[in-house]
């Protein structure tokens, strides 16, 4: 099947491969990583190292990397003479893993998945052990990894719903690859169950929980808000209304929304951060055309013009999110309202706020319950739903404040996986 997949593989290559030439050479998109993608420009990095063990992480983007931070720092507290290798796919993940992973030897860009450059980068980073955050599964690197003798195991995994449902109907083909796996640290029962049904032998599952706990609080810190808020010009008692990680057709719903609130409440202001920052052009057009003028970028920002009165502030740069929703009254979590599968609401509760979303969170059910038992989750039905809900918050600051509080404390109080599993990795070390 190995051999099928190279075809499929090399085939796809080269029809896309025009596609991404384009987009390197016209929008500089992926120029940093192409090379090192292929396998090069990384060897005088690697070959510096010199610990006595080389600990291979893996964080596909940003919310894995968020994942990965609090388990390097514990695997390099319990074991200070190794070397971490610290790898991503995307350009503003290695952004942000830079600026918020600590303990890491080098920074290099995952391969891409052909056998021939697998090999060769293998071969240079002679990795003990690899270690995949989440599940990024793939089949020439893991193969190549076995017959290396590099030990490959997998932390704070997850199997959304919509990945469950590919990977059922291709099983004959995900069984053999998982069993190159020597172990799989689950986030949840019901991501261990799906991964036993997939073909992993149930010795090899563990639960553990989720990592994002600790990172979240930790992160969480008034630094961050006090660097926000003095980027942002945020006046005293200013109050915002922060729709975070939207998606194409959730713009019109929050625009809805937010005219609800000035109805009642003319002070407010929005923060729309969207999932993709491309598409800033053609939010800021929608807003104007509701009759939103007034609005500033965090782009215009950072080259120097000051934010004063705009109503409505876009952040059209990647890592802000998470430091954004410590200025928020009241919060909706984007991708959810349209079938997009939801995100982090983790990122909000953090900082103790109030979180509304649509009723797509298959991607994020465990942390959808979770919240939701304390009051600071809230499903919403539709664009109607979600303005009734938050008119009602509002209504009640004091109550809504004391939800947002428990949010915090459920997710200060999830904090130990980090722990659990840098002491997996350590344990296949030895």
């Amino acid at each position: 099947m190995l051999i099928l997949y190279n075809i499929m593989l090399f085939l796809a290559a080269i029809i896309i491969a025009p596609y991404y030439l384009i987009i390197i050479i016209f929008r500089g998109k992926y120029r940093k990583s192409i090379i090192p993608k292929l396998g090069g420009g990384q060897e005088k990095i690697i070959n510096s190292l010199k610990g006595k063990q080389r600990v291979w992480i893996h964080a596909v983007s940003v919310g894995e990397v968020t994942a990965a931070a609090p388990i390097v720092a514990a695997l390099k507290k319990d074991n200070q003479d190794i070397d971490v290798i610290f790898s991503t796919s995307t350009e503003t993940g290695q952004e942000m893993a830079r600026n918020l992973v600590s303990g890491v030897s080098a920074f290099i860009y995952f391969p891409l998945d052909f056998p021939f450059v697998v090999r060769k980068v293998i071969r240079q980073v002679r990795p003990d052990i690899f270690v995949m955050v989440e599940t990024e599964l793939w089949p020439n690197f893991l193969e190549t990894c076995k017959n290396e003798g590099v030990k490959t195991l997998m932390v704070n995994g997850r199997i959304s719903p919509r990945s469950y449902g590919k990977y059922l109907l291709t099983g004959f083909f995900w069984k053999k690859i998982f069993n190159n796996l020597i172990a799989a640290g689950m986030i949840s029962d019901v991501d261990a169950s799906r991964m036993k049904t997939i073909g992993m032998p149930a010795q090899k599952i563990k639960v553990m929980g989720n990592a994002k706990y600790d990172a979240l609080a930790a992160m969480a810190h008034p630094k961050l808000q006090q660097n926000i808020s003095r980027r942002l010009n945020v006046k005293k008692n200013e109050r915002f209304f922060i729709a975070g990680s939207t998606h194409p057709g959730e713009e019109e719903i929050i625009i809805e929304a937010y005219k609800s609130i000035l109805s009642l409440y003319p002070d407010f202001k929005l923060i729309i951060v969207p999932r993709h920052i491309e598409r800033a052009p053609s939010i800021i057009e929608l807003f104007q055309k509701n009759g939103f003028a007034d609005i500033v970028t965090m782009k215009m920002i950072n080259k120097g013009k000051a934010r004063h009165n705009e109503r409505v502030v876009l952040i059209d740069v990647i890592g802000e999110l998470f430091k954004i929703y410590s200025l928020a009254t009241i919060v909706y979590c984007g991708g959810s309202l349209v079938n997009k599968g939801g995100q982090n609401i983790l990122e909000a509760a953090a900082w103790g706020k109030v979180i509304f979303y649509g009723p797509h969170m298959d991607d994020f059910t465990e942390e959808k319950n979770l919240l939701e038992s304390v009051g600071c989750g809230v499903t919403v039905k539709n664009a109607k739903d979600l303005q009734g809900k938050i008119l009602q918050a509002l209504k009640d600051p004091a109550a809504t404040k004391e939800r947002g509080a428990r949010g915090k404390k459920i997710v200060a109080g999830n904090k130990g996986a980090a722990a659990r599993y840098a002491a997996m990795i350590n344990s296949y070390l030895r």
